[in-house]
């Protein structure tokens, strides 16, 4: 069996294993099968994103690594330990379609929260929440509410919080899903240069072809029922990337493959 290897070379650990993991499901009509079989290393420092059709389980995968969803088979290592020791360090944050910030607490309570549930604070040496806002570009929101910002800002401050406790590891499951075009292309640019800043390793789900094609060193593509590896894609765009790259010919050529092998699920 083939092992989907997403490492810059041979001797750092991958900061994600999985090996023969498969996640099955029971209900009312029978058995699902969301992720057959799935072999995958990522490397240390990498950003994959993850695109597939609907039900093709990439979701499901980030919910695995998380140690949200044991896995019915297989073996899941992050940062060479379980998942749910690397959560237990906090080595691992989330970002979802929803930034679920508490709308009674100020944007800078929001990004503190973490902390305080995680009973500690922030690791010595690491960002303070209100340099994470700078970070993230909200530089004297601190003490605005939650409804008092707009659905890129409220994403925004919920990336913030995902990096409060500096994890090793960023799993993003459609953060920029519901926003605008234009806002949704600005975060893409914003979380690149987040990307490199702070050299966390990040999965990012998403539906849109342009999004995975600009955002990912590597695109792992996934078929569908049930959702299986269908191929890893190399990004071959340079870097530092802007907006602009998508009118290249190498972006419309890496976006009409992609395009081929997702019609091909």
């Amino acid at each position: 069996m083939s092992v989907a290897t997403l490492r810059k070379d041979a001797s750092p650990a991958p900061v994600v294993s999985l090996r023969g993991v498969s996640v099955r499901f029971v209900t009312e009509r029978g058995a699902v099968t969301a992720l057959h079989d799935i072999d995958l290393d990522v490397e240390d420092g990498g950003f994959l994103t993850l695109l597939g059709p609907s039900g093709c389980g990439k979701s499901t995968l980030l919910r695995v690594v998380s140690d949200l969803l044991p896995p019915s088979a297989g073996a899941v290592r992050v940062l060479g330990v379980p998942p749910a020791v690397a959560r237990g360090r906090r080595d691992i944050g989330f970002v979802f379609q929803d930034s679920t910030l508490l709308p009674w607490r100020s944007a800078l309570q929001n990004v503190e929260l973490p902390l305080a549930v995680g009973g500690g604070g922030a690791r010595p040496g690491r960002r303070t929440p209100r340099e994470l806002l700078a970070l993230v570009g909200l530089g004297g929101w601190e003490n605005a509410l939650p409804h008092e910002l707009s659905g890129g800002m409220r994403q925004r401050v919920a990336i913030a919080r995902a990096l409060v406790n500096d994890p090793k590891l960023l799993l993003m499951d459609e953060p920029f899903g519901a926003l605008d075009e234009i806002t949704r292309d600005r975060l893409n640019e914003e979380l690149l240069r987040i990307w490199e800043e702070t050299g966390a390793t990040i999965l990012f789900v998403t539906h849109s072809i342009y999004e995975a094609a600009f955002l990912g060193q590597k695109v792992l593509l996934l078929a569908a029922r049930p959702g299986r590896v269908r191929e890893i894609v190399d990004v071959p765009l340079p870097n530092p990337r802007h907006i602009a790259l998508r009118e290249t010919p190498a972006f419309v050529d890496l976006v009409a493959h992609l395009r081929r092998v997702l019609e091909a699920c």
